[in-house]
């Protein structure tokens, strides 16, 4: 037999919670069951792949710690991951136990969220372990309080072993009936994988980065124009270059944004011209625009000082140094 523990507290050497997720895993053992936990804050990014581990386990304790409201933040993100890329099929077959100590009001509640959302999950909960404690000595004083806990304990390795059985209930009939996932349905391997790529905070970024040039691309279809072609980032600071005319004595510091290249064109004038992409902490001027209002402006469609007075271009600074960039660099119609 199998049960794997998720604790979804913050790992505080004065939560109770320990204590008593401790002791029930005690009585597990000496029942020779085969106990695997899993704390939560201590892989934040790896919870959304969290429901890959309830494959080959029989029953499940849901631990949480009850500072303020709620069960919590990470016990949350874990029934969210379980309810969009779980087994739901094994997660039927799956018994849970909850385990909610407070050091505030609503362990009740807490419980009982757990047990709903289990349920609504599709797999069978048990009654669990809900208490209001100052410390975790409270437990340790009383006698009668560590009954309490072995006896919760033998009671899920009972039900795991007997396999009990639960009558109907609503939660079952509102789930099926209400509650849709509106997802492409996709078998537990795909789910598997597709919650790996959600913890991959990489790929989703680069996601975030293709939707968002996607959704630009089709607003300029929609908006009757045509398909801008893309401009490469050579191209900007060759640009730069071949139009540069020097001002005596000017030196300044500029930052442009690209926000849809997601780069920042760094543009140094002084003696030399510098252009480059990168970072710089300092700046006269810093400016934000996409590469269309950037090709314009090479191409001599529009002016630096022209995009900023109608908003298409936005600029914090010195604005008598953004005003200079018209004169400094001049890019012919």
């Amino acid at each position: 037999m199998k049960v794997n523990v998720y604790y979804g507290g913050r790992g505080l050497l004065e939560d109770p919670t320990l204590f008593v997720l401790d002791k029930v895993i005690q009585v597990l053992e000496e029942l020779r069951v085969e106990v695997n936990r899993y704390n939560m804050y201590e892989d934040k990014s790896g919870i959304a792949t969290l429901p890959n581990t309830l494959k080959e386990c029989d029953g499940v304790i849901l631990a949480v710690s009850l500072e303020w409201f709620g069960i919590g933040g990470y016990m949350q993100q874990f029934l969210d991951m379980c309810w969009l890329y779980g087994d739901k099929e094994k997660i039927s077959t799956l018994y849970m136990l909850p385990i909610v100590i407070a050091t505030a009001y609503g362990e009740q509640d807490a419980e009982m969220s757990l047990r709903k959302a289990w349920d609504v999950l599709g797999g069978i909960s048990m009654n669990g372990l809900a208490s209001y404690v100052d410390s975790h000595e409270v437990f340790e004083r009383n006698p009668d309080y560590l009954a309490i806990i072995e006896k919760t304990a033998e009671n899920l390795y009972r039900n795991i072993n007997k396999k009990s059985v639960k009558l109907p209930t609503s939660n079952i009939a509102v789930k099926n009936n209400i509650i849709k996932t509106h997802n492409i349905k996709l078998t537990p391997q795909e789910s598997e994988q597709l919650s790996k790529f959600v913890a991959d905070d990489g790929y989703v970024k680069k996601q975030k980065e293709d939707i968002e040039e996607l959704s630009a691309m089709f607003k300029q279809m929609l908006g009757g124009e045509e398909p801008q072609e893309r401009v490469y980032d050579d191209d900007f600071i060759e640009a730069l270059y071949t139009h540069y005319h020097p001002e005596k004595d000017f030196v300044a510091k500029y930052v442009i944004i690209i926000a849809d290249l997601g780069k920042n064109l760094i543009i140094d004038v002084g003696n030399e011209l510098y252009c480059e992409y990168g970072e710089m902490q300092d700046s006269d001027v810093k400016m934000k625009l996409n590469s269309t209002l950037m090709k314009k402006i090479i191409g001599g469609k529009l002016t630096f000082q022209k995009g900023f007075m109608s908003g298409e271009i936005t600029a914090k600074g010195n604005f008598k140094t953004l005003r200079m960039l018209d004169q400094i660099f001049k890019f012919e119609k």
